[in-house]
């Protein structure tokens, strides 16, 4: 009896290890491929916010390049706005670079619940043949319920308005939190004004509807039964479009453009 009992563990045992060794190798082998996949949604996310691509559709790396074209990667050091010129877009991970604390310091105190912030941030941008500015993307995350949302935020060409509002990874409960992925809610946004008359961040999700865009410029309709989602978009909204987010990168383009906004 007492060997068969340690055979049978021995056997368990083995066959563990088999398995962990099996799913070890498959997670390695398949680390790249989850990494650009990974990175394919979120350019494709950057499309959404932007308005050149929509929910229904399912665009292939192909696609997602060709309708990327007009778009270009531009890496900020956050604090002053200004382009990093020393810094590659191709690769440069900024959640990365937030957790890294040799890239990033604290965050001020802030209600969007954003920890730390990266010395370089990654934006997108759509210029006119002129050059300027036509769209700007930016990346936004901050607390929901359950976790962080992470998404873009696109501004159109008068740095105020809002064309779009995505977000691509969250643990906010379906059918609640979870709608900041309904296309129905997402629609809601563009036209929005993200900035007040004096430019600071004034855009919130209210408690119910909010009207049409003519009746409430900078307010969107809450999401049913999900106020603490709801409460999270607007703070890390205004966080990011504030002066420890992308505040000094905003002005400057507003004074590259004459006074634009």
């Amino acid at each position: 009896m007492q060997g068969s009992v340690g055979y049978n563990l021995g056997f368990a045992a083995a066959v563990c290890l088999v398995c962990a060794v099996v799913v070890s190798s498959a997670a390695v082998a398949l680390a790249d491929r989850q990494e650009r996949n990974a990175a394919l949604d979120r350019q494709r996310n950057v499309l959404l916010a932007a308005g050149l691509a929509s929910d229904d559709e399912r665009l292939d790396a192909e696609a997602v390049a060709a309708r990327s074209a007009r778009i270009t990667p531009v890496v900020l050091t956050l604090s002053t706005g200004e382009v990093a010129a020393d810094v590659d877009p191709v690769g440069f991970d900024q959640r990365a670079a937030s957790i890294d604390s040799a890239r990033s310091a604290a965050a001020p105190d802030n209600v969007a619940g954003v920890m730390r912030l990266p010395n370089e941030a990654l934006v997108y941008e759509v210029r006119g043949e002129a050059g300027g500015v036509d769209l700007v993307v930016l990346p936004v995350e901050g607390l929901g319920l359950w976790g962080t949302l992470y998404g873009f935020v696109a501004l159109e060409g008068d740095l105020r308005t809002i064309r779009g509002l995505t977000f691509y990874e969250h643990k906010e409960t379906p059918g609640l939190g979870g709608e900041v992925d309904n296309p129905r809610w997402k629609a809601l946004w563009p036209g929005r004004l993200a900035f007040d008359d004096d430019l600071g961040p004034a855009i919130a999700v209210v408690k119910g509807l909010a009207g049409s865009v003519d009746e409430a410029p900078y307010a969107v309709d809450g999401l049913s039964g999900a106020t603490i989602t709801s409460r999270g978009v607007t703070n890390l909204l205004r966080f990011w479009l504030g002066p420890d987010g992308f505040g000094p990168y905003l002005a400057r383009l507003r004074s590259d453009e004459g006074g634009a906004g």
